[in-house]
């Protein structure tokens, strides 16, 4: 487990003999009650010239160092929102190593009764306290708040982003100088745009240094409060970002496919204000992969919190915040956070699953382990075994997240069905989705592949290594079943009553073709089923008669999904290139690979996807946006034949 993933220590509340909040662990105060959102006005927003500066934009981004009690982040949403000339979208990008419980901020936020409305806001959406990026949509989705939570000397130097303005309100340099240290300072430099500018109440000498060495022209200003001064900056130079700035595009995109993967992509494109049009080819959304009747959506954890665990989570609690914003539109998918437990199968493992709990030490509203008993009580029926309990996991039913989200911005997606893509050609600055008598179905500049396997099809020159396993899922009526209070995994799954059934399963069945469902199916999901409740008679039930479904999982060869721009396989590629400067084609990209976790994986994906095209800071890290790369294979087997070429040169 790598610092990455050190557990997140809380801030505790505490307070001043005069009532200001104060860190124990910094021995310093955050603010002042009564100066601390006159800071935030004159030394943060008035000292990066806003609102001024993102008036007319489409996008504006502000990095912080240290969210603290958040009073920077709600100033600037108050004033982002009280401006009538506000940029189309606000991203706010935070580091915090100690953040507040949500109760604790609540306390707060009662001294300042002007920012309740948004302060309501961010806790219903403040997520767990768990390590990495939270993306966090509010104010109908444009306003982002991504709050990194962990060791910004870690977490910084990984981000992907180009803030326009920079708050810098750590704790005092001698309290916290970690947060002020010139390789921290040169690594926020770098992920500055050109003409990027920034504020701060610290006029530390050896702070002002720092910032000078890394292209920063400063300014000293008259102070507020107890502050003599304040400081400003605006950069001189360009900083050297690992990857590529990306020019204005024109805002049309063609989606291929109607399943998760292209109505989450359409959803967050035309949040953006991009006009999409989808092209499907079976009659309705949701038909293929998607269409089964319930899932489950939870997280993965594993001992050493590898790139899988990291992504797992990250996509699950972005999903949930997702589901929770089309809720609050009417959109009415069909979802319960009901809670969630994944069983352990034996002793060995339950023993297994409770020393990860105790070594990740995640939160309880996160995930917490819970004996048989425990376990038991909380399903409403005897279970085999403990395992990990997710309060907040559950089922959803993937083909009403699928229309919640083809619905969600109205005429900006328009969806084809029965509109089969034969070919794509890339003309005129567009690419062009071709019927089999080779006319042209629909085009756009950006083309997004988000058609399961068959993107392989319609993409060779980017040789996807995509795969192809069946599933087959049974169910049953509501009531056959023990009243369920939550969802169970573990050998299998089974959901409490969703929507009239309990859908149970799945078989993982490779080299297999066949659509319908087969009495061996329903067998083997009876045997996973009774695996997950001992004292159930499986008997009672005829496997002949149920009812299920087959659906098709597309796979990668290491199980984590494509999201991103695809590789040019032919194009000549520089010894030692890193998977930014990989070569590309140009407008074409993919979101596949989903395998079974479909529904927690897409929403984010489709995020980072959106973030790309838009020039958008991205959700999560550059290990993480590495990991589901779509050139990642072509990048490691391009790396394995230049080690064979000078092995054999040495020889």
């Amino acid at each position: 487990m790598s610092g990455l993933s050190t557990p997140i220590q809380p801030a505790t509340l505490d307070f001043t003999a005069g009532g200001t909040p104060r860190s124990a662990a910094f021995g310093d105060t955050y603010h002042s009650i009564d100066g601390s959102l006159l800071q935030a006005r004159q030394v943060f927003l008035a000292g990066n010239g806003l609102p001024q500066r993102w008036q007319g934009r489409d996008c504006f981004t502000i990095l912080e160092t240290g969210f603290g009690l958040g009073l920077n982040f709600l100033t600037a949403w108050q004033a982002w929102r009280d401006d009538p000339q506000r940029c189309a979208r606000l991203h706010f990008v935070s580091v915090e190593l100690h953040p507040f419980n949500s109760t604790d901020l609540s306390a707060f936020y009662r001294a300042w009764p002007e920012l309740a409305p948004l302060a309501e806001e961010l806790l219903a959406r403040w997520p767990a306290l768990t390590p990495g990026s939270h993306r966090l949509l509010l104010n109908g989705g444009r306003v982002t708040l991504t709050l990194i939570l962990g060791d910004a000397r870690l977490w910084l130097p990984r981000q992907v982003l180009r803030a326009d303005a920079v708050f810098l309100d750590g704790f005092a340099p001698d309290r916290n100088p970690e947060l002020w240290s010139p390789p921290l300072l040169k690594a926020l430099t770098r992920l500055c745009a050109p003409a990027a500018t920034l504020a701060t109440w610290c006029v530390a000498g050896a702070v002002r240094q720092a910032l000078i060495e890394a292209g920063w022209a400063l300014k000293k200003h008259p102070g507020i409060g107890s502050k003599f001064h304040t400081l400003t900056g605006e950069l001189q130079r360009p900083s050297r970002s690992l990857w590529p700035e990306r020019p204005p595009r024109e805002r049309r995109a063609l989606v291929i496919g109607a399943g998760i993967a292209g109505a989450a992509m359409a959803e967050r494109l035309a949040a953006r204000g991009w006009q999409v049009t989808v092209l499907e080819r079976n009659a309705a959304p949701a038909q293929e992969a998607s269409g089964n009747p319930a899932g489950l959506a939870h997280p993965v954890i594993s001992r050493d919190d590898n790139l899988t665990a990291r992504l797992s989570r990250a996509s699950h609690l972005y999903a949930m915040n997702l589901l929770e914003q089309l809720a609050a539109e009417g959109l009415a998918p069909r979802w319960a956070a009901c809670g969630l437990l994944q069983l352990a199968q034996d002793a060995t493992q339950e023993a297994e699953q409770r020393s990860v709990c105790e070594k990740m030490g995640f939160p309880p509203g996160y995930v917490r382990y819970v004996d048989r008993a425990e376990a038991a009580a909380l399903a409403g029926c005897p279970v085999i075994a403990g395992g990990w309990y997710f309060p907040r996991a559950g089922w959803l039913s993937p083909p009403t997240v699928v229309a919640a989200l083809l619905a969600s911005h109205g005429g900006a997606v328009t969806v084809r069905y029965q509109t089969p893509v034969t070919r794509l050609e890339r003309r005129d600055g567009e690419w062009h989705a071709l019927d089999a008598d080779g006319h042209s179905l629909a085009a756009a500049p950006e083309l997004i592949l988000a058609n399961a396997l068959d993107a392989a099809r319609l993409a060779p020159q980017a040789a996807l290594p995509l795969s192809v396993v069946r599933g087959q899922v049974s169910t049953l009526s509501a009531g056959a079943l023990p009243p369920l209070k939550m969802a169970l995994c573990g050998d299998g799954y089974v959901t409490p009553d969703a929507g009239g059934l309990h859908c149970f399963g799945a078989t993982f069945d490779f080299d297999d073709d066949d659509p319908n469902p087969r009495i061996e199916g329903h067998r083997s999901n009876l045997a996973h089923l009774q695996a997950l409740l001992p004292t159930l008679d499986t008997s009672a039930f005829d496997p002949a008669q149920m009812a299920g479904r087959v659906g098709f999982r597309t796979v990668t060869p290491d199980r984590l999904p494509l999201a991103g721009p695809l590789a040019d396989i032919a194009a000549p590629m520089a010894p030692g290139v890193q998977l930014p400067r990989l070569p590309r084609i140009e407008g074409l990209w993919c979101l596949t690979g989903l395998g079974s976790r479909g529904m927690v994986w897409a929403p984010l994906a489709a995020e980072l996807v959106a973030c790309h095209l838009s020039g958008e800071p991205m959700p999560v890290e550059r290990e993480l946006m590495d990991a589901i790369d779509p050139g990642r294979f072509h990048l490691r087997a391009s790396r394995r034949a230049e080690g064979a070429l000078t092995k054999d040169s040495e020889v």
